[in-house]
């Protein structure tokens, strides 16, 4: 028994919760996690997955030892052979072909400020190439400021406000659950609930009303919905002509969409899309949360825009109980955002990083660059291989190149490419500072335990390859906090200075961004080009190609569009993993054991298929071999696998899936994906 002490920290994982915990360690090792109430977007602590930090940081699978690449495979070397095999090949590529040569790929696995260390290392090296865009969420984010100016939205308690909530295309029990908390409070004052998504979801179960589009039609769903607002005078008049650009025009694009044009397209009764419309036009406050899912298609930009819009029309902006919760960038005061280039650092070439990658078409796009052409790759924080669209052109990219570095927790599908794979702390071995994208809050994530002897934070593990690779050390202390935890902490306490915020501060619990609202726009004010909520974006059009109108577009891949394949995969997230994180550990494992295909009673009947049995989901590009469950929840013509698993599970989702942008803000169409499903 050792000495037992508890530390406040805070989920670093990119999701929504960003969850505050209090740690509790006994003779050095993590032994429980418990919730923070202060923290009022999640006053009930961790979900299953934070739990499993308490297996996750002593795993007998962690990476504990720099591993290295010989004719048997991988195995375990010393830091010295590790470091001197990456030095030595990335120092020539620097000298054979130019230090943009060199890929630095950084993915959203953690998150804080110490991130940013990454590129200042690399420009110290001479440069690199990166990538722009995002696997997660641009179209929304970038749909979003062009209507109203930023991405902003109410605290998450303030949701106990609304009285109806419309999750549209989202399954917060599943991947917000926190947000559960304050809509089981609205409830209970008489909230009504609307879900929208193909599935029925365990979200679902609480809804009032389940709309289940076809996949990738949401956005003439909501247009229909606009035309009955507009048809039978469900607007505010008066907030749009104080408040709102473009309601003329936006009026007459709607009338071209009555719910019996949308219920061909969408696949949902007229009628519904009546109910669904008179829900909005009376029931206020009204809130929408949209999911991140929804805007994962080639029209999804244009998607967001038209579900956006019906807050306009009905006056459920700046006011508690209501609004738009997708993205609360209230925390973002270090890089503040303003485009979806800002948001992604670098913001813009500048000579040295080579920014010309999109993360959503990866493989292609690595295959396909010159002048010069990449050789050597460095990957933290993310997992690629299996988490970017179109997985078997990603993987041949990589192996393509001459010299591959990944630094990771495990042996991922990435890292078990690797010529050199160096061990990762875990979030509980060094300090740092987290903010979030649904909640207000700044926190800390301090260091409650040492790292295992072997394994270095990243910053120093920058500051012992920049010595090999003959950076002056001047210019690595410049760059890096650190050697020494004081070191690191005085670097964070210099970013928290003009904040007027200070490390002790937050260890004695979350604080409030500077400037954070209670309740967004509250002001009805809306940093756009007209000063109001646009319905009419002339930077949609100039800018993406775009209508300038919210408008409908059938997805690329799709049936009526001669698809060749029957059925959607629709490839959602799950509350065991966060994408392809947890879910090699055993107390995961143990509920949710591997991979299924999920069809609808009737789709697995005409395939000659029953529950358990082995089928094969597939399509020109790939295929999956995966047991079979039935879903009467599920909408017909769909095929469903949760995303995240690895290529070594044997369900990794991007296997099917074709490198495609988003129409707006450099996302990943993931969802327009057409698959058939037969027997084994």
């Amino acid at each position: 028994m050792g000495a037992v002490a508890t530390f406040l920290t805070a989920c670093p994982r990119n999701c929504y919760s960003t969850c505050s915990m209090r740690v509790t360690v006994e003779g050095g090792r993590v032994v429980a996690i418990e919730g923070e109430p202060a923290n009022r977007a999640t006053p009930e602590g961790p979900c299953l997955k934070g739990l499993a930090y308490v297996e996750r940081t002593v795993s007998a699978d962690r990476l504990v030892r720099p591993m290295a690449r010989s004719a048997a495979g991988l195995a375990p070397v010393s830091w010295d052979e590790a470091l001197g095999l990456a030095a030595e090949a990335l120092a020539r590529v620097r000298r054979e072909h130019g230090a943009q040569a060199l890929l630095y790929y950084a993915g959203s696995g953690t998150k804080g400020l110490l991130n940013g260390c990454g590129l200042a290392f690399w420009r110290l090296f001479g440069g690199c190439t990166t990538t722009y865009g995002d696997l997660c969420w641009p179209a929304g984010l970038e749909a979003t400021r062009l209507t109203l100016g930023e991405n902003a939205h109410n605290a998450p308690w303030d949701l106990a406000n609304a009285r109806l909530v419309v999750f549209w295309g989202k399954n917060a029990a599943e991947t917000n659950v926190h947000q559960m908390l304050h809509l089981e409070e609205a409830r209970r004052e008489g909230a009504r609930v609307v879900v929208v998504d193909p599935r029925r979801t365990e979200t679902a179960e609480r809804a009032d009303l389940l709309v289940q589009p076809r996949p990738g039609t949401d956005g003439a769903l909501a247009l229909a919905v606009g035309h009955v607002l507009v048809r039978d005078g469900l607007i505010d008049r008066a907030f749009l002509d104080a408040h709102v650009h473009g309601f003329a025009a936006y009026a007459e694009r709607v009338g071209e969409m009555p719910p019996e044009a949308a219920a061909a397209i969408a696949e949902v009764p007229a009628a519904r899309i009546e109910e669904l419309a008179r829900l909005v036009g009376t029931v206020h406050p009204l809130t929408i949360v949209p999911g991140f899912g929804m805007q994962r298609y080639t029209n999804s930009g244009q998607t967001m825009r038209a579900i956006l819009a019906l807050l306009a029309l009905t006056g459920q902006i700046g006011r508690p109980g209501a609004g738009w919760m997708y993205a609360n960038l209230q925390t973002a005061v270090f890089h503040p955002v303003k485009d979806p280039l800002d948001f992604y650092p670098p913001a813009r070439p500048d000579g040295v990083v080579r920014v010309g990658i999109s993360t959503a078409r990866l493989g292609r796009d690595m295959q396909a660059m010159t002048d010069p052409p990449l050789k050597a790759a460095w990957v933290e924080r993310g997992n690629p291989i299996p988490q970017n669209p179109e997985t078997p052109r990603v993987l041949a990219a990589f192996r393509a190149l001459d010299f591959r570095v990944v630094v990771d927790e495990f042996l991922t599908d990435t890292a078990r490419e690797a010529d050199v794979v160096l061990p990762a702390k875990s979030f509980l071995e060094q300090t740092d500072v987290v903010g979030a994208y649904w909640h207000p809050y700044v926190q800390i994530r301090q260091k409650v335990v040492e790292p295992p002897p072997e394994v270095k934070p990243e910053t120093e593990i920058y500051r012992a390859l920049g010595r090999r690779l003959g950076i002056a050390e001047e210019a690595l202390a410049a760059a890096l906090p650190g050697p020494s935890d004081e070191a690191v902490e005085a670097w964070l306490e210099g970013k928290l200075a003009p904040l007027g915020l200070t490390l002790e501060r937050l260890r004695q619990g979350p604080v409030l961004a500077p400037g954070a609202k209670e309740v967004a726009f509250d002001d009805l004010r809306f940093p756009t080009p007209s000063g109001k909520i646009e319905l009419v974006s002339r930077e949609a059009r100039e800018r993406w190609g775009l209508d300038e109108l919210p408008g409908y577009t059938e997805p690329v891949e799709s049936v009526r569009r001669g698809g060749r394949y029957p059925l959607h995969l629709l490839t959602p997230n799950t509350k065991n993993r966060i994408h392809s994180q947890f879910g090699n550990l055993e107390a995961i494992r143990r509920i949710d054991p591997g991979p299924r295909v999920a069809l609808h009673p009737d789709d697995a009947a005409r395939r000659g298929l029953r529950a358990g049995e082995r089928a094969r989901v597939f399509n020109d590009r790939g295929s999956l071999t995966l047991e079979v469950a039935l879903d009467y929840g599920l909408s017909p013509g769909c095929a469903s696998v949760t995303n995240g698993w690895w290529l070594a599970d044997g369900g990794a989702v991007n296997l099917l899936s074709e490198g495609r942008e988003t129409d707006m803000g450099y996302g990943a169409a993931f969802h327009d994906t057409l698959v058939e499903v037969a027997r084994a």
